[in-house]
Order: structure tokens, then C-alpha cells, then sequence
């Protein structure tokens, strides 16, 4: 979906269609983009960030009641003298079950957001769900993947903000090969889902003014296939509707340890 920088109400607009479309066709769960009501970095953000729960968050819990889905969305979240780059999982009740502040914030954004420290993973019907978001997921960053994994997590969904240099030219240098291969790696060690939703539209204030966000949105099956790839660039909004089946997961505790040796890992 599109997100403008500031426009609070046109954002969480877009945000409540995507939704009302994904429950059209029978989705049981939606994954939005990440900073979707104020936008990532934009430089007001402190002045216009809400708490959650919180003004914003709850018009996703009513909508999430209202069309009986789950839901995952970004959010900017004020705690006290605290601004947050965070995500929230809301049941079909509109309950917020699990409330994620990002923990890998990149240099030029820790002047404005707080780093989060906690993880952790909601059991649903759908299986158990875990959330982080955009850079948490960096090749070099899957610490965090692991341990939602450990937790129990057999679906992992990622917020994020994919954005590129004003003339990047995606023939020749195709976006979203990094995020492949870290979502791939998670998927076929622990044999999960692992979802990234990105936003589409030009950044229009703050220290990456001028950069576009090309949205690639992608889903990776728990064999480590892709099951859908979002389209590129900055008017590309879409809605990629993904059919998914977990496998059960009975490894648990220090099973793990013998369990990923045995696929060829030895990490920690």
C-alpha cells in the first residue's frame, strides 16, 4: 500500500481498504507495511505518533472485529519521552496479541526511534505467530529470527519499508535478493512461513528524503520456496492474496540443537 509521510488519516484509510479487500477474498490473515501512520523516519514523527494501544491502533482493532481477520501492521508508538518503530498482532476480537518494537534500527534512524528489547510469539488456530520487522531480518541480524523460531514460532511477519535511491533501476540491479536470502535460510532451517510486506511511494521528509519505496513484498513457503513476490516500484500498490499451509513443529527446548545439525547448521 502507499504510505505518505504525515498523512496520518489517508494512511490508516488505505490501511482499513487493504483490509476490508483482504477479507473479500477470504483472507484469514493480512500483513501491512511498516510506519504505516505517520511513515518511517518522517521527522515529525514525535509530535504525531500515538501510544498503543492508542488512537491509531484502535481503528485497526475495530476493523480486525469488524471483517473477523487477523491482523499485522506497523506502527509509530509513543511511550512516555520513548518513540518506537513498532508492530502489532490483532485477532479477528480485535484484541492486540502481541506488540513488537524493533530491535536492529539503522544508524541514521536511532536519533529518532528507541531500540526495543523484548520477543515474543502469540498461539493462534493459525499456528503460532511471531513479528519483527524490516531489519530485524538483515542476513547478518537473524539472531532475532532464531529465537522467535525457538519460541515456537511457525509463522514470522515483517512489517517493512524496501527503499531504494531515486534512480535505482530495477532491470538492472533487481530488488529483493538480499531479503531472499534471509528469508530462505529462516524458512528451511525451521521450516516456517516468513513474510516481509513493504510499502510503495516516495519518502517525502526526514534524513532519506527523496528515496522511493518499490514495495517486492515477498513470501517464503516453510521448504524455503517462494510463494509470491510483490511487484516493483513506487505506484505498485497491490494486494498479493498467498495461500499457506503450516506443517507442524514438534522440536522444541534443546531438541532444536540436533534437529538443525542435522540440516547442516551449527550456529548458535
Amino acid at each position: 500500500m502507499l504510505i505518505e509521510g504525515g498523512k496520518i488519516s489517508q494512511n490508516l484509510e488505505r490501511a482499513k481498504q487493504t483490509i476490508r479487500s483482504a477479507a473479500e477474498q477470504h483472507c484469514k490473515l493480512v500483513v501491512l507495511p511498516e510506519c504505516l501512520d505517520v511513515g518511517w523516519t518522517y521527522p515529525k514523527a514525535r509530535q504525531l505518533a500515538q501510544p498503543i494501544p492508542g488512537k491509531y491502533s484502535e481503528q485497526l482493532c475495530q476493523i480486525a472485529q469488524k471483517y473477523r481477520i487477523y491482523i499485522v501492521a506497523g506502527l509509530t508508538e509513543k511511550a512516555n519521552e520513548h518513540l518506537y518503530n513498532a508492530a502489532v498482532l490483532i485477532d479477528p476480537d480485535g484484541k492486540i496479541l502481541l506488540k513488537h518494537r524493533k530491535i536492529n534500527i539503522l544508524t541514521i534512524a536511532q536519533n529518532l526511534y528507541s531500540t526495543g528489547n523484548s520477543l515474543a510469539v502469540a498461539e493462534t488456530p493459525l499456528g503460532k505467530i511471531g513479528i519483527n520487522i524490516c531489519a530485524d531480518n538483515f542476513p547478518n541480524s537473524l539472531v532475532f529470527g532464531h529465537a522467535l523460531a525457538r519460541m515456537g514460532a511457525q509463522i514470522l511477519l515483517s512489517p517493512s519499508a524496501w527503499a531504494v535511491d531515486a534512480e535505482h533501476d530495477n532491470k538492472k540491479e533487481p530488488y529483493g535478493e538480499m531479503w531472499k536470502k534471509a528469508y530462505i535460510n529462516l524458512a528451511k532451517l525451521y521450516e516456517m512461513l516468513v513474510v516481509g510486506v513493504s510499502n510503495v511511494g516516495w519518502i517525502n521528509a526526514g534524513v532519506w528524503e527523496g528515496r522511493k519505496c518499490i514495495g517486492c513484498s515477498l513470501a517464503i513457503g516453510p521448504e524455503g520456496q517462494i510463494l509470491a513476490e510483490g511487484p516493483y516500484g513506487v505506484t505498485a500498490e497491490r494486494l498479493v492474496v498467498v495461500p499457506i499451509k503450516i506443517p507442524p513443529r514438534e522440536i522444541t527446548g534443546t531438541a532444536f540443537a540436533e534437529w538443525l545439525s542435522r540440516k547442516g547448521y551449527n550456529g548458535p
